[in-house]
């Protein structure tokens, strides 16, 4: 263990060192099984404690082009091992003016594509194309539709008014159209996992829904993440302590390629959640983003480690 800095360090501020003086917890790129590209964080609607403030007005992650894409798949999958997986975040993907062509060719190139979405009116407006790319690539495309809670009051109290019944309506469209269909909700309401699973149960079977609350992949539960918490850093003996791999974390398996307005040129950062911070950004290339995350932030102990999730599907 390190000896106690002569200057006592703030929580996360140490790239190498905690705030206590022990050795940070860092974790290897196994395999990149998921691509994550952030199509631009300009959303349809503002969501309270978006976990990257994505809204209408909220344009720091510029549109990826079609072409800035092609260039990663095209190194993905030239590399010996390429992903199975290609995921496509925001923002509101659907309002990226170059979202079919993006999803198109990345089911070309033999991927999965999971596309994150709020099945609002972006993505309504390209029900038939959209409808054609599944059928197209069957079994390939899985669009997972964010609903805060089971009820509307619990939706609409972080999502806004008016934001239920749209939700609902594009939801149901994706099931009946063939396409598979996930379901990513929070936990800011509190309650257990199994009362929440029993929620959606409801929900799901009055409304026609064949998505089992049970699948942790079909219903996926994900922790909050405030910036008012106390969160502990994790160390290199946590993952002894935790009986846990680093190899289970989100970035041994995947890495995200966003673009910054104003940037020439998009950057490869750590994962979904780190857009933003310099810190993460880790090269031009994917080749060049294939080094060890260093486990200095707060998201990665709360989302990451302790709250065992990922954005990626499961496998």
């Amino acid at each position: 263990m390190d000896t106690l800095p002569d200057t006592p360090l703030r929580k996360f501020s140490d790239p190498d060192v905690t705030a206590k003086g022990e050795r940070r917890a860092q974790v290897a790129l196994v395999g990149l099984e998921t691509l994550w590209f952030n199509t631009g964080t300009l959303c349809n609607i503002t969501c309270d404690n978006c976990y990257i403030e994505s809204s209408p007005r909220n344009d720091r992650l510029a549109y990826l082009s079609r072409g800035e894409v092609q260039a990663f798949l095209a190194e993905a999958s030239a590399s010996p091992h390429p992903p199975t997986e290609i995921g496509l975040t925001g923002g509101e993907p659907f309002m990226n003016p170059d979202i079919l062509g993006i999803v198109e060719d990345s089911l070309a190139g033999g991927y999965r594509v999971l596309v994150l979405t709020n099945a609002m009116r972006p993505m309504q407006r390209l029900a038939a194309p959209l409808s054609a790319l599944a059928a197209r690539f069957t079994g390939r495309l899985t669009l997972r539709v964010s609903l805060d809670h089971y009820t509307q009051a619990g939706h609409e109290r972080l999502r806004g008014a008016g934001t239920w019944a749209p939700a609902l309506e594009g939801l149901r469209w994706i099931a009946a159209n063939g396409i598979d269909v996930a379901v990513a909700s929070r936990t800011v309401s509190g309650e257990s996992d199994g009362a929440l699973r029993a929620g959606f149960s409801a929900l799901f079977a009055e409304s026609g829904l064949a998505i089992d609350p049970g699948d942790h992949g079909r219903l996926v539960l994900f922790p909050e993440m405030t910036g008012s918490d106390d969160v502990p850093e994790i160390t290199e003996a946590c993952w002894g302590i935790l009986k846990k791999s680093p190899n289970s974390v989100m970035c041994a398996s995947s890495r995200m390629v966003v673009k910054r307005k104003g940037a020439d040129l998009p950057a490869v950062v750590a994962c979904t959640l780190l857009p933003y911070d310099p810190a993460f950004e880790m090269g031009a290339t994917l080749a060049a983003a294939s080094g060890p995350v260093k486990l200095n932030h707060r998201h990665c102990a709360r989302f990451c480690v302790l709250g065992g999730a990922s954005c990626s599907a499961p496998a």
